[in-house]
């Protein structure tokens, strides 16, 4: 499928969906829509086991909203939050490869993401931003940066619009690795390709059981976790995972 607003690509079994709205990648309506359209087409490919996302132009991942489209807020601000959160319950691994400045909106969607790696640039720096404008983050901002990074920096970044560069985004847990702007992309491959060769019913299983937690408690995250072991127990990758060990050798998992 073409999209106007973004690029999305397909290597073995990862995807790359790049926001493509210059010059900023901020978030309109057709940049909302474009995107959930390639997030089922990723959610529904069974090809595709891991997706990156990152922004396009060499110097944002994403500005957040666009005021300039204030008049379709209406649509995109719950679209986002949507879209956000059906991200961070994904059953694939979502990783941000974060090329840039992250602000508002922006950063809200690489904390809906698995994994976040960035480049350690002067210039690439994020935050929440949004008391600048009198407003709060409201696409899970406030829940999710303090899910990563606890209460007492989540209310620093927030409460004073604080941003931050990749080194001290590392230090508290913010991101999970450094990488410069010639090798984030590569970075992100090779990192997204060791994910694809795990075993993707269980990768699924985990996921469904940690956001079962996040969202629901630990009696609920227990209760589906039961139900992924039983699942994937039964699978093909399992009698090919103990086949792999006894045998010495690495396993190939399908996925079945």
């Amino acid at each position: 499928m073409a999209y106007e607003n973004l690029i999305l690509e397909k290597k073995d079994h990862i995807a790359i969906i790049t926001l493509n709205h210059p010059p900023v990648n901020a978030w309109n309506l057709g940049l909302m829509e474009d995107f959930e359209k390639a997030v089922d087409e990723v959610e529904n490919d069974r090809d595709i086991r891991v997706l990156i996302l990152t922004g396009g132009g060499e110097k944002c991942f994403s500005a957040g909203f666009d005021v300039s489209d204030a008049a379709n807020s209406h649509i995109t601000s719950p679209k986002g939050r949507e879209i956000w959160t059906r991200l961070d319950r994904f059953a694939k691994p979502v990783i941000a490869a974060i090329n840039g400045f992250a602000m508002g909106g922006g950063l809200e969607l690489a904390l809906s993401c698995h994994f976040r790696i960035m480049v350690d640039d002067p210039k690439a720096t994020i935050g929440l931003t949004e008391l600048n404008l009198g407003i709060i983050p409201g696409w899970g901002g406030t829940q999710r940066l303090t899910r990563v990074v606890g209460k007492a920096r989540a209310l620093d970044m927030i409460l004073f619009s604080r941003r931050i560069g990749a080194k001290e985004a590392l230090a508290i847990g913010l991101i999970n690795q450094i990488s410069t702007k010639d090798k984030l992309m590569q970075d992100a491959l090779a990192f997204a390709d060791v994910l694809a060769k795990r075993p993707p019913l269980a990768v699924g299983a985990v996921l469904k059981a940690i956001s079962a937690f996040d969202y629901n408690g630990l009696e609920e995250g227990l209760k589906v976790e039961k139900e992924g072991s039983a699942v994937v127990g039964k699978s093909k990758d399992c009698v090919e995972g103990f086949s792999a060990f006894l045998e010495k050798r690495e396993p190939v998992f399908t996925g079945e």
